[in-house]
């Protein structure tokens, strides 16, 4: 109901500010053509005609933009309120039946698995938003240095093989790399080793929610000799990306519509945590979609330490 609500206020102010648009239209076009013999007059009514139409258009277009992230911003935070609450209700629910049931300790070690396993849910959301108000501040405290890129990668697809009890086949290096950077040599960058693990987690495991139930995750490491830059690419076969939202998943708050998409969690964070990163890195993300291979491949390009 609140969405439909905001839509309408949203079509609303649409017409206000087109009617309003209009109207001064008609009626400084009016005024011209009777004082269009006066050039003083009339220069003055057509600088006035610009001032009044470009302060409709822009409080037109200021008043939509704001009914639309305070609709993100609603979004977000049923999303959040959602992936703490059901850890939560869970782990009660588990600490419950250990306190009126006597168990068996095979079921009670079960149950403290669950319970891990909720809080490492909780932990990873919390952590998610304090890391978002982080990469917005201007100066935030990073702890640069020189270390293997491709390392950290492989750590970071082993987490997420276990975090998400996938076989080693369902996240894999890809076998074909024309420039040799998954031969097992160091791939060298300078950065926050922390941040650059949070954004390949982000990445590994936004690829994995979005496969579906059958996770196909390859990971790319390139050199680019001619910029200087590495490029790990993380390619899914999932449901892919409408062409038109390419763009719009790395702004904060934002999660792509869609009855296929709907039953994906998260908080709408993670992939606007990693494009503050690879700018806080000097470098870049993108992602591609569609076309004769399915899924969706997301490119993270890093400054490569000369060797």
């Amino acid at each position: 109901m609140r969405v439909i609500s905001r839509r309408k206020t949203t079509i609303f102010f649409l017409i206000v500010g087109v009617a309003s648009i209009s109207a001064a239209v008609v009626l400084n076009i009016s005024w011209i053509i009777r004082n269009w013999r006066d050039a003083v007059l009339l220069f003055s009514g057509v600088i006035f005609f610009l001032l009044i139409i470009t302060g409709l258009v822009l409080n037109t277009t200021f008043l939509v933009r704001e009914i639309r992230r305070n609709e993100q911003h609603d979004s977000f935070i049923n999303a959040v309120t959602h992936e703490l609450k059901t850890p939560i209700a869970s782990i009660r629910l588990y600490l419950e039946t250990l306190q009126r049931r006597e168990l068996e300790p095979s079921q009670r070690k079960q149950f403290y698995g669950l319970m891990l396993e909720d809080t490492d849910r909780l932990l990873g959301t919390v952590e998610q938003v304090l890391k978002a108000g982080q990469v917005r501040m201007a100066r935030a405290k990073t702890h640069p240095e020189e270390f293997d890129f491709r390392e950290l990668v492989g750590q970071c697809m082993d987490l997420a093989r276990t975090r998400h009890h996938l076989a080693p086949s369902a996240v894999y290096w890809h076998q074909i790399s024309s420039n040799g950077a998954q031969d097992g040599s160091p791939v060298k960058v300078h950065g926050d080793p922390e941040d650059l693990r949070t954004a390949v987690a982000n990445i590994l495991d936004n690829a994995i929610k979005y496969s579906g139930g059958n996770v196909d995750v390859s990971v790319q490491l390139d050199t680019l000799p001619y910029e200087n830059r590495i490029a790990l690419r993380v390619s899914d076969r999932g449901i892919g990306i409408p062409s038109h939202e390419l763009k719009r998943i790395f702004k904060r708050f934002y999660r792509v519509r869609g009855r296929a998409l709907s039953g994906a969690k998260g908080t709408g964070l993670g992939l606007f945590i990693v494009k503050s990163i690879a700018r806080a890195h000097g470098g870049r993300v993108f992602a591609e979609s569609g076309g004769s291979v399915p899924g969706t491949t997301v490119t993270f390009e890093l400054p490569r330490l000369s060797s």
